[in-house]
């Protein structure tokens, strides 16, 4: 939100088109993954330090940034890499 003469605007910066409807093409596996290991969404939360909606987020492809320490502790609960986690798809 930012302040212009005669009010607040809460316009934001569109992202440039990278091919989808969401302005990126990352994609996340952390339901593939999860189920590989017989795991829930919120034994994972709960073992990473991060909130389920958070995750869920994450999880739907609707995250815009990642933390390296969350990316961190998610590669450490779920022994993979952030390679296994996300891909990059074709536009």
């Amino acid at each position: 939100m930012t302040y212009r003469r005669g009010g607040w605007s809460t316009s934001r910066r569109t992202p440039p088109d990278c091919g989808s409807a969401d302005g990126h093409r990352v994609r996340c596996h952390l339901d593939t993954l999860l189920a590989e290991r017989g795991m829930t969404l919120a034994a994972l939360a709960e073992q990473v330090g991060v909130a389920v909606v958070n995750l869920s987020v994450m999880k739907n492809d609707r995250a815009r940034a990642v933390r390296f320490s969350t990316l961190t502790a998610l590669c450490d609960a779920l022994d993979c890499t952030p390679g296994d986690l996300f891909s990059v798809v074709d536009p």
